[in-house]
């Protein structure tokens, strides 16, 4: 059984920074793009990032030059570093991975107050 388990989230101030984790279970890791999600409060559930097994990565244009993916593939972990954050960051985000299926954590809760 797949399992995503994120944690990291909490409330910072605008400019400060938050690394997000996600634990994963039930996959083979390292053979597998992991991606961020968030969704905030009214609106839809937006990619963030993904990293790909090989280390490639992608970020959507608001956050490119601010957060960092990447991925411990030993320790089953896929990172989210949260840099200069901006109150428009405030949002659930969400790790998901997509094996024959699409399999999503909890959610763990970001809030940047200006």
């Amino acid at each position: 059984q797949v399992r995503l388990v994120e944690s990291g989230g909490g409330s910072v101030q605008a400019g400060g920074s938050l690394r997000l984790s996600c634990a994963g279970s039930g996959i083979i890791f390292s053979w597998n793009a992991m991606d961020w999600y968030r969704q905030a409060p009214g609106k839809q559930r937006d990619l963030v990032a993904y990293i790909m097994p090989d280390g490639r990565t992608w970020y959507t244009a608001s956050v490119t030059g601010r957060f960092t993916i990447s991925r411990d593939n030993a320790a089953n972990t896929v990172y989210l570093q949260m840099n200069s954050t901006k109150p428009e960051d405030t949002a659930v985000y969400y790790c998901h991975v997509f094996e024959n299926s699409d399999y999503w954590g909890q959610g763990t809760q970001v809030t940047v107050s200006a």
